[in-house]
Parts: structure tokens; sequence; C-alpha cells
């Protein structure tokens, strides 16, 4: 029996180093239960754990520094990984500039793309959701600038201890500008991601989309376009910041989990 444990949008950092620090604690030691089988994984130990992105609100890797902070969050992955449990990590829009040292260092898998994965027959795809669905254009032409391999070494050229600060302070004020707007829900079809999940199933069968980056937890329906084919279900995270929610799939089954 498969046990797969995923969270996402922790956004260590912000918006400042004490509330961060409270929040760090906290994620570690969901990390740490989930990979022992203990407190909210008492059916069994994780044998997957997925990390789906934002788990810092910036992250920039120059070529001998790293930002500053975290280490709590960083030896707790290194442990798990130790000890031969995978972690996946899906990069988020914050922190998609990691160039090796995840793997490296901490033993992860990164993905930069949305993947499916099959557990004891329950068929999913796992991605931060960053750029998915229709609308955001603004983002996404941001994305290209974001992912550009010259400009990003181009920033490489900038000092850590301004590149650093100075990316923080835009990443913050770019989250806090959006903040007001992340918790109105007005349905299934004001959801991009959910739109995105209904033009997958035209093409792959999945039983059920796990994302991010919504700062939402969800569960939601996504019927199957194509007549006689069953249904998926679309699962939102939330986030670390407000609601301190995860997923899990254990048996085949799909769950949205609340904090206790």
């Amino acid at each position: 029996m498969q046990r797969i444990y995923l969270a996402s949008d922790l956004h260590l950092g912000a918006p400042n180093p004490a509330e961060s620090r409270i929040r760090e604690v906290r994620f570690v030691q969901w990390l740490e239960d989930a990979a022992a089988g203990t407190g909210h994984a008492q059916l069994g130990p994780a044998t997957e754990i997925h990390l789906v992105g934002d788990l810092f609100d910036f992250w920039f890797e120059y070529r001998h520094a790293v930002p500053k902070g975290a280490v709590r969050l960083l030896a707790a992955i290194a442990r798990i990984t130790d000890r031969g449990i995978p972690v996946h990590f899906h990069v988020g829009n914050h922190d998609l500039w990691t160039f090796g040292y995840f793997e490296d260092e901490l033993g992860v898998s990164v993905h930069r793309e949305p993947i499916v994965r099959e557990y004891d027959g329950l068929r999913c795809m796992i991605g931060h959701g960053d750029g998915l669905g229709p609308g955001d254009a603004s983002y996404k032409r941001l994305k290209k600038i974001f992912t550009n391999k010259l400009l990003q070494g181009a920033y490489r050229l900038v000092h850590p201890d301004l590149g650093i600060p100075l990316a923080s302070y835009f990443s913050r004020n770019s989250r806090a500008s959006q903040g007001p707007q992340e918790d109105t829900y007005t349905g299934p079809e004001g959801e991009w991601l959910w739109h995105h999940c209904k033009e997958v199933l035209k093409t792959q069968d999945i039983d059920c989309f796990f994302f991010g980056h919504r700062h939402l937890p969800l569960d939601l329906r996504v019927r199957h376009p194509l007549p006689g084919r069953k249904d998926a279900r679309y699962i939102n995270m939330g986030d670390w910041l407000h609601h301190f929610t995860s997923a899990r799939i254990v048996n085949g089954q799909a769950f949205l989990d609340q904090p206790a």
C-alpha cells in the first residue's frame, strides 16, 4: 500500500523571520510525522513526499551561496531522504531558481512541469499550478522572463547581499498585492486550474489533480468532457500561511486534510 503526503505554499521567509520561524517549526513537524507514521500520518509512514512549490517566498541559488535561513526545513528533508523515503520538489513561481542544490545536497527529485503518477490504481497529476489554465496573461509573460537562462545568468552577477534582499522585497509585494483575492471563491467556473483540469481530461485519463499556488484548499469534481468517461477530482492543497492544509493518497484514495 502506497502512502503519499503532499503540501505546498509554505512561503518561508514571509512576512518576517519571527513569524516564518513559527510556521517552519510546524511544517517540519508535519514532515517528520509523515516520515515516521505519527500524528497526521497514523495510517503509516510515507512511501513518498511531495513538496508542491513555493516552499520559500524567494529562493535563488548562486554558484557558492543560497539564501540564509530555512536550516530546520532543509535538515528535515535531508534526514528523510537519508532514510530512503523519496522526496519530490515541484518548483513554484517563488522558488523556481534552483539549479542543482536540492538534488545534490538534499537528494530531492526536482520537477519543473506537472508530473503524472499512479498510486494503487489512482492516476494523479501533481504540479504547483502557476501559469496553467486560462487567464493570468501578465504572469505567463513574466514566467518567460523568469525562466530565461541568459537573464538568470545575468542576475547571478549581482552580489547575493544585494540580489537576495532585492528580489525578496519584490516577491513579498507581489503576493501581498493579490492577498485580498486569494480567499475569494466564486465556484468552479472562476478557478483557472479547474478549467485546466478539464482541458487535460480531453487527452489524458486522470483520476485526481493535485495543485498548489491558489492558497485556498479546494476539493472539486471535474466532469469528464467526453461522454461515458469517469469524472476526476481537483484538489488544491491550500497553503501554510493561513490554512495549514495538506493532502494524502492512501491505498488508492485521495484526501484533503485540515489541520488537527
